[in-house]
């Protein structure tokens, strides 16, 4: 028997969703699930913003793009990186290609953010609203990447919607037991290493 109370405290814990509002951006971390970047182009088709910045070169662990992890009979073709893959997904959904802003150079999620941000930037734009789509069990830990690069910005996270693990049915199948208890111990232990290196940086003598 479940702890229900256990359940729904890991739940809303690591599958967060917000419904969309008009944003400046729209937020894509990198990956090769077409999803993701199928529902920031819904986000895009109903008026919720006019740009999308898809982010990813491939994952550091293979040093290539992994590959199309679903749909593949549909997103079929070689791809050099990530970005280049989100940003054909986004095409084919009726987002207009000057409408997708680039960064591939990330190779993790926290970076995604970090380049986000730099594109962001150099582009002059001010994000006072952001919409995140990723897949639902990585809401938790892209929020709080970009938190920590938007600091100043509501971010709004619209996750795909029909990912294999979700906030229904993560807590019947090992693999997605094994995906939410990784997510977890992911925050925890990324979210540390992010704020040793802040509290080293800030400790360090200026030149």
């Amino acid at each position: 028997m479940f702890n229900k109370r256990f359940l729904n405290q890991m739940t809303e814990f690591i599958f967060v969703e917000q419904e969309p509002k008009p944003a400046d951006i729209i937020f894509v971390p990198g990956g090769g699930f077409p999803q993701i970047a199928e529902k920031a182009a819904q986000l895009y088709r109903e008026g919720f913003s006019t740009c999308v910045l898809p982010s990813g070169k491939y994952s550091i662990l293979q040093g290539k793009f992994a590959g199309v992890q679903a749909k593949a009979e549909v997103y079929e073709g070689e791809y050099r990186t990530e970005w280049e893959f989100l940003k054909t997904v986004l095409v084919r959904n009726g987002v207009r290609a000057c409408d997708v802003w680039r960064e591939e150079k990330a190779a993790y999620t926290y970076e995604n953010a970090i380049r986000s941000r730099e594109v962001t930037d150099a582009a002059g734009l001010h994000v006072d609203r952001g919409i995140i789509c990723c897949k639902p069990a990585h809401a938790r830990r892209a929020l709080l990447y970009y938190q920590l690069l938007y600091p100043d910005t509501e971010l709004l996270v619209c996750p795909a919607d029909d990912c294999d693990i979700t906030r229904e049915n993560w807590f019947l199948s090992e693999k997605g037991c094994e995906t939410v208890l990784g997510e977890i111990a992911r925050c925890g232990e990324q979210f540390h290493e992010i704020m040793k290196k802040m509290r080293d940086k800030e400790k360090k003598p200026s030149a």
